[in-house]
């Protein structure tokens, strides 16, 4: 019988392979994994229950593995292409992201670990946007730009067998996926010649830089790589202190006792050299970010932040108090704590046995006896306004104001060749699963009923 590499150890080889490729096309990559090390390891140093909390839910392993990653596709065949890629390193498409809404013109989907043991043992992602011509004014540039992408070919032949392989055999085996991995990597690897004449450049830089980014290359370079940070604000204070140039604002929401969500902040991207067809040129679209991730919310607390990020929004753009101002403020009366929010169904757990406990009424019985632990589900997912701002940021910022609001969910899906996962749906199995095979480990039952019921 055939033995095959694991998919969870597949997407590690990948993942470090990645990072290791990417700290050495942008060493400030590099200096950002540094600090995001130094400030974890001083945050866990300082909070001993938060240290004791993330090995208790066993999430303390994946810190330092941890990573996101951003491409830019040009093609349905590309996004379909790309969705058997990640396949084969167990990641599947999960969410819908209409970045049209915040002004730039693709939409998109995060290829990632579906099942709570492989996000446990490494949760990469990979943020994936199709590029949208159909939003681009210029129908004849749209037309030109369509004609130079159906010339390039973005997975490498060798790639391609392995993929071909591990979907007729089953899987792959660990020479197999040695040779995945280092095909694969070609894929997302930088290439300072574009496919295209200076002119063609400008005239597409002119519709959109990400346009341009998209079009101009041999593949899908990856544009960052984002490690993941327990204090985004102590990371956002030091990198100036270590040569980097930060992004004014940290995205998503404000700092809190329980976090929320999703927190982001980049460096400034490299302003690199580029030969346009033997012409000498400059792009600028790699950069650096870190993330903080929060717990995840329920449909009930995503509509609730929603509104809430709407309304800092909407009093920020009057200009009289800092965006930070209006942020802390309009999230003033939004639930903190983790137990505050679970009691009222604003986030998502996941539950766990601890000891022994007599039969009880309720599971706030459970939690408060301490037989029942509720541990906070990571947020695995992204945030559209986030990510638009961190585009928006490294691309210009007079480059947001000529697309609208305009999903297509099925268009997207069509390209893909599949249906992306709705992440709630995950979250809530998630928290489902757990909290029924605790109780019944605790010998609760009589609860599992009760707590369908509500």
């Amino acid at each position: 019988m055939t033995s095959f590499f694991h998919p969870d150890d597949i997407r590690s080889l990948f993942s470090q392979a990645m990072s290791d490729m990417y700290r050495t096309e942008v060493p400030q990559y590099g200096t950002l994994i540094d600090l995001v090390h130094d400030v974890n390891a001083a945050t866990l140093k300082a909070d001993p229950d938060l240290h004791a909390r993330l090995k208790a839910a066993d999430e303390l392993d994946r810190l330092d593995v941890e990573r996101h990653g951003a491409i830019r596709l040009g093609t349905p065949e590309e996004l379909s292409l790309i969705r058997r890629m990640f396949a084969v390193m167990g990641m599947y498409p999960v969410g819908y992201y209409d970045l049209s809404v915040a002004g730039i013109p693709v939409h998109s989907t995060a290829f990632r670990p579906v099942e709570d043991a492989a996000l446990k043992r490494n949760p990469f992602r990979v943020f994936t946007s199709l590029l949208r011509l159909d939003l681009v004014e210029d129908r004849a540039l749209a037309a030109k730009a369509e004609t130079i992408l159906s010339k390039r070919q973005i997975v490498t032949d060798g790639a391609l067998e392995m993929i071909q392989t591990a979907e007729s055999q089953g899987g792959l085996t660990k020479s197999q996926a040695v040779t995945f991995v280092n095909q694969a990597l070609e894929t997302f690897r930088w290439h300072a010649e574009a496919t295209v004449d200076a002119q063609t450049y400008n005239d597409l830089v002119e519709a959109h830089r990400l346009i341009a980014d998209v079009v101009s290359f041999k593949g899908p370079h990856i544009n960052h790589l984002t490690p993941r940070t327990l204090d985004i604000d102590a990371v956002q204070a030091e990198m100036p202190k270590r040569g980097i140039d930060p992004k004014a604002v940290i995205e998503g929401p404000p700092r809190r006792t329980a976090d929320i969500l999703l927190r982001q902040t980049s460096f400034k991207a490299l302003e690199e050299q580029v030969i346009f067809q033997g012409e000498a040129g400059h792009h600028t679209a790699r950069f650096g970010e870190i993330e903080q991730r929060g717990v995840a919310l329920t449909p009930k607390g995503r509509a609730l932040y929603d509104t809430t990020l709407k309304a800092a929004r909407a009093e920020a753009s009057k200009g009289e108090a800092p965006y930070d101002t209006c942020l802390n403020t309009a999230f003033a009366d939004f639930t903190d704590g983790h137990d505050a929010m679970r009691r009222e169904g604003l986030a998502f757990f996941q539950y766990r046995a601890e000891g022994t406990a007599p039969q009880a009424d309720s599971i706030d019985d459970l939690i408060a006896s301490g037989a029942l632990i509720a541990d906070p589900q990571v947020y695995e997912d992204f945030l559209p306004v986030s990510a638009a701002g961190i585009f928006q940021s490294n691309l210009g910022a007079d480059d947001h104001s000529n697309y609208s609001a305009n999903a297509n969910q099925d268009a997207f899906e069509t390209a893909l060749g599949a249906k992306v996962t709705d992440e709630m749906a995950l979250y809530a199995r998630i928290q489902n699963d757990s909290l029924t095979e605790a109780l019944t480990a605790l010998g609760q039952t009589h609860l599992i009923a009760k707590t369908k019921a509500a």
